[in-house]
């Protein structure tokens, strides 16, 4: 009997070791699986930030040609003691273009001729005019000037277009790399910071195309959203947390909260569309318009996050509060909101770095208009930085694909500042209880 049960408690014993030993290779595989899809979710941001990165890197640098340009009068069509206005009206394309082709004498037929023209960005003849502009007493020299390069000479520079690919598939072709190379060798070439991708607006020259106008219009749209998502959302969260009965119908409007803050974005751009473009009648592609829909879609998260912050305020506190005679108003201003306000800027910021990358809702409001000048207000037409990007990329030019890159980067700039901004908050300001 004995010798029985002694077999039957080695069995046991046996099919729990097995049991046990099956559970931990379930665990171990289990964890594999975890690390793998971690380093695999790694692998493919570092890939994205690298293929970015490697693209958008050159869209901070440009190329421009030295030119020696003789500023005559006769040739800038203006009469003695010019003005302003006769300056501003003045032939400065003619002389630019007499310029490049002094460097560059052998081209001689007309097609020649104007592939060496384009060697020189359009946007040059305006930095020209208003260098000129500045200091009339140019007028009637000489001068050493540092010309804008064109898109292609550009790019070729900057190594995007590739003089191993064969002529027929290459924009640059073989004899302006024979120029660009007797212009290098001269060092009439070099490569600077490009200052016009972030202080100018959008343009049809991928040389001369920049953010600034999009970022100001960014700047404008979430101060807007900020000035109104952030008071209605903590005043909402404040009145259903702390004041609203606990009824049908407060049931109902936090459902539907939770609803919203899951609902597509480009579903509150329709609605903007509809109620404040066509019923209030406010300026088409204005930031206040695209700051009024993206409150509605911040709204949402704000209230949510509020809301949490309240409910991680201790009883006690109120309690406290209240035994020593506070009225309710008094606890909730006195007490309750400073200690909640940590986590509620956290996730107004958070709101508000979503709104900065949202491009969806702002399509539907005419955002996406071609806007060259920078806006001066918010009820100024403007487009915003996301809109930009999303514009730039169905551009199919080199030096537009680079933009696009960049401005991305500057755009994955902001949103790390700003959730950084919201983690050192959070680390910074907040209470343990």
């Amino acid at each position: 009997m004995t010798d029985i049960l002694n077999e039957m408690a080695t069995r046991r014993e046996q099919k729990l070791k097995r049991s046990l030993s099956k559970r931990y290779r379930q665990e171990v595989v289990f964890k594999a699986f975890g690390v793998a899809s971690i380093v695999s979710a790694l692998l493919f941001l570092v890939i994205l930030l690298w293929t970015i990165f490697a693209q958008g890197h050159t869209a901070f640098q440009t190329t421009q040609v030295r030119l020696s340009v003789d500023l005559d009068p006769v040739t800038l069509g203006l009469p003695d003691n010019p003005t302003e206005q006769d300056i501003f009206r003045a032939s400065f394309g003619t002389v630019l273009r007499d310029a490049i082709m002094a460097k560059i004498p052998e081209a001689s037929s007309r097609r020649e001729r104007r592939a060496v023209i384009e060697f020189i960005s359009t946007g040059a003849t305006y930095d020209l005019r208003d260098k000129v502009i500045a200091n009339p007493e140019l007028i009637g020299q000489t001068i050493e000037y540092w010309a804008l390069a064109g898109d292609d000479l550009n790019q070729f520079n900057k190594g995007n277009i590739d003089r191993n690919v064969d002529e027929s598939n290459r924009q640059f072709k073989d004899n302006q790399i024979a120029w660009f190379d007797k212009l290098d060798a001269n060092g009439d070439i070099k490569t600077t910071f490009n200052t016009n991708f972030f202080t100018n607006g959008d343009s049809r020259d991928a040389e001369m195309a920049g953010i600034a106008g999009s970022i100001v219009g960014s700047f404008y749209v979430l101060v807007v959203t900020l000035l109104l998502s952030f008071p209605i959302g903590v005043a909402a969260a404040v009145y259903l947390e702390e004041f609203a009965p606990k009824n049908r119908v407060t049931e109902i409007i936090e459902i539907n909260i939770n609803n919203l803050a899951a609902v597509p974005s480009i579903v509150f751009g329709l609605l903007g569309l509809a109620i404040f473009l066509n019923v209030a009648h406010l300026p088409r592609s204005a930031p206040v318009v695209g700051g009024l829909v993206l409150t509605l879609m911040s709204l949402p998260t704000i209230i949510i996050s509020s809301r949490a912050a309240i409910k991680a305020v201790p009883p006690s506190i109120r309690e406290a509060a209240t035994g020593m005679g506070a009225s309710k108003m008094q606890v909730v201003l006195q007490h309750v909101l400073p200690l909640a306000m940590p986590g509620m800027m956290t996730g107004t910021i958070i709101a508000m770095a979503q709104a900065l990358g949202e491009t969806a809702p702002l399509l539907m409001i005419g955002m996406v208009a071609f806007i060259v000048d920078i806006p001066s207000g918010p009820m100024d037409a403007a487009t915003v930085l996301p809109v930009q990007i999303y514009t730039w990329a169905e551009n199919p030019e080199l030096g537009f694909r680079e933009n696009t890159s960049g401005a991305i980067i500057v755009l994955l700039g902001f949103l790390a500042f700003m959730n950084a901004t919201a983690v050192y908050l959070r680390k910074r300001l907040e209470r343990r209880w």
